[in-house]
């Protein structure tokens, strides 16, 4: 079956080249038909396993397409070669050819499908170099942004601000989330807001960064129903114990419901916070213990017997 298919694929190509020969009465390659010709053969190629020979013929599909100037097929073309690669485990060089098709795609003036494109090669890339995975995914931010398709936009945020914080990037993680609660703020989807303030409260003070914390929550005043709701009246203990350094006070609002069924990275954070100082937890004082007859008093209690009758 294989070998079958391979054979197929290799007639395919040989027409593709037929078709791109010139003469003397034929002035010009026949784009379209190579272009169909190569197609073929990439199909059967992938359907006989030769990734390495399907992804070649991707890519002359592609370019047949691109002298043909039928770009969003092009497109299409390279980024059927892009996941050829992923078939081969090559995830960087897959990445690179989808992000070349995603701006082919955007040049034809068909965003919604480059934005699709760039989230596919996000989401191949996200636990290989979250950091690259990071940029596409704010990148197709940025074109749904554009088109004012503003859900699908803070969606994909969403994903960038997770990979930021657990790649322990604070800086940016606030930033993002903060364009997060910009554009939940936009579209009225207050509770959210009242979540991602909740966020940036745990990044600002993982970045040990007390003021901005505040701020943070200070500004969330102005959101309609935030102030008098669960997530500001916790929110206000935590920063009291986190200034107070008590660290019981914080590990009690961290471990509250309200913080624990976070995203999974957010709740980390609470469960990690750690106030100034140490944040050993404060351990109740010890009733004092009736001492035997004839047992030494403590050092300090001797110091103070000293001076009980004064300094004369």
């Amino acid at each position: 079956m294989a070998a079958q298919k391979i054979n197929e694929g290799l007639e395919h190509l040989a027409k593709a080249e037929k078709y791109l020969k010139t003469g003397f009465l034929k002035w010009k390659p026949d784009y379209d038909s190579a272009a169909s010709e190569y197609g073929k053969a990439a199909v059967a190629f992938k359907n006989a396993k030769q990734f390495e020979q399907a992804k070649d013929a991707c890519l002359k599909e592609a370019v047949a397409h691109e002298n043909n100037r039928a770009l969003f097929h092009a497109a299409k073309a390279y980024e059927q070669a892009g996941m050829m690669l992923k078939e081969m485990q090559k995830l960087p060089e897959a990445v690179q050819l989808i992000e070349k098709a995603s701006m082919m795609y955007l040049e034809n003036g068909t965003p919604d499908t480059a934005a699709m494109a760039l989230e596919r090669a996000g989401k191949l890339i996200e636990n290989v170099d979250p950091e690259k995975a990071v940029q596409l995914y704010q990148q197709t931010a940025n074109v749904f942004e554009n088109e004012e398709r503003l859900r699908q936009a803070v969606e994909l945020l969403g994903k960038a601000s997770r990979l930021l914080v657990r790649g322990r990037r604070f800086d940016e993680a606030a930033i993002s989330i903060q364009k997060e609660k910009n554009i939940y703020k936009e579209i009225e989807n207050y509770p959210t807001c009242y979540k991602k303030t909740i966020a940036q409260v745990l990044v600002h003070l993982h970045r040990n960064d007390y003021v901005a914390a505040e701020r943070c929550v200070r500004e969330s005043y102005s959101i309609p129903g935030f102030n008098g709701s669960e997530d500001c009246a916790a929110l206000e203990q935590l920063l009291e114990g986190y200034d107070q350094q008590d660290q019981d006070q914080v590990a009690e609002v961290c471990n509250s419901p309200l913080f624990k069924y976070m995203d999974n990275d957010y709740a980390k954070l609470g469960l990690s916070l750690v106030v100034p100082g140490g944040g050993v937890k404060k351990k109740a004082a010890a009733p004092p213990q009736a001492k035997p007859e004839g047992t030494a008093a403590p050092a300090a209690e001797e110091e103070e017997d000293e001076y009980a009758g004064g300094l004369c």
